[in-house]
């Protein structure tokens, strides 16, 4: 253990590692999707995706180790036993912070299918991490705004149909989706410029996985629903990701919940079909108001 060292230098080591083992595993990933392209063999294509799945579970593992070296952090985690790697999830989280990623990471990494998220389709651009997420089949959406479709009406249901073919690949291997409701960090500022409804939350988007679970609706019936709070830092100053690499991240309190999606949320049609996103946009809001209460219980807890 290396937490007797200042943060500023567990942070530098920290930082060294993860950038290390990121050159070092994203070549083999590559020439593990570059197999996969040129072989027409479909079981040694699916052969390949748990490949680089491995490659990246390894990554993930190496994180874990790093955190373990240079952190003392107190866990309070709470998840259902019954998680495993052979089923479908929706995964979605409050997001407080950058570290958020890493740490839903080392907490499910191996208990259920590695967490993928919908990209936007220009992110495939990204150097490096781009290649990445294409190596291991993270689907990229191409999705256009209603201002666009009433431009160009034939395009109607072409970005539904060309997420749905990006899943093809899915029905073969099991996948836990993963999408931050908020669509970005939660601050005070954020906060009250939405208004908010919410106290600890900023108001959810919920047609991103709308949009999901129209794409997939035969193979996700179940949700993962978390809820992350930081016990040792203040609301209006969550940690930024430097912070959680130099070990100034105390405490993390993680609750999971596991519960089916409802059936006739599954395979809808979020863009074009009002009474359905009227319904799904409630449901969302429902979760959204349970969580809400979650996280005010964990904050009088903490000043109890």
């Amino acid at each position: 253990m290396l937490t007797f060292l200042p943060p500023f230098v567990r942070g530098i080591i920290a930082a060294l590692i993860l950038t290390t083992q990121t050159l070092l595993l994203v070549p083999l990933l590559l020439f593990v999707a570059l197999l996969k392209l040129l072989l027409p063999i479909p079981p040694l294509r699916v052969f390949c995706t748990r490949v680089g799945i491995g490659i990246a579970e390894i990554w993930i593992s190496i994180n874990s180790g790093w955190m373990r070296l240079t952190q003392k952090l107190e866990w309070d985690v709470e998840m259902p036993e019954s998680l495993n790697t052979d089923s479908w999830y929706l995964v979605t989280s409050n997001h407080q912070s950058w570290a958020d990623i890493t740490i839903l990471q080392h907490l499910l990494n191996r208990r259920i299918p590695m967490l993928k998220f919908f990209l936007k389709q220009e992110l495939i651009w990204v150097p490096v991490i781009g290649l990445a997420w294409w190596a291991l089949d993270f689907p990229f959406m191409k999705r256009y705004t209603q201002e666009y479709l009433r431009k160009h009406p034939e395009k109607k249901g072409k970005d539904l149909e060309t997420t749905r073919k990006a899943c093809e690949k899915f029905k073969h291997t099991p996948v836990a989706v993963f999408n931050f409701l908020e669509g970005t960090r939660f601050t005070p500022a954020k906060h009250e410029r939405q208004q908010s409804p919410f106290q600890h939350l900023l108001r959810p988007k919920a047609g991103g996985i709308g949009f999901v679970l129209g794409a997939m609706g035969e193979q996700l019936d179940t949700l993962l629903n978390v809820t992350i709070y930081y016990a040792d830092s203040p609301e209006s100053h969550r940690p930024s990701y430097w912070d959680f690499l130099c070990g100034r991240v105390n405490g993390v309190v993680v609750r999971m919940a596991q519960q089916p999606i409802p059936a006739e949320f599954r395979g809808g049609d979020y863009l074009n079909d009002d009474g359905y996103r009227e319904q799904f946009q409630l449901w969302v809001n429902r979760l959204w108001e349970e969580k809400d209460q979650q996280l005010s219980e964990l904050a009088c807890n903490k000043t109890a």
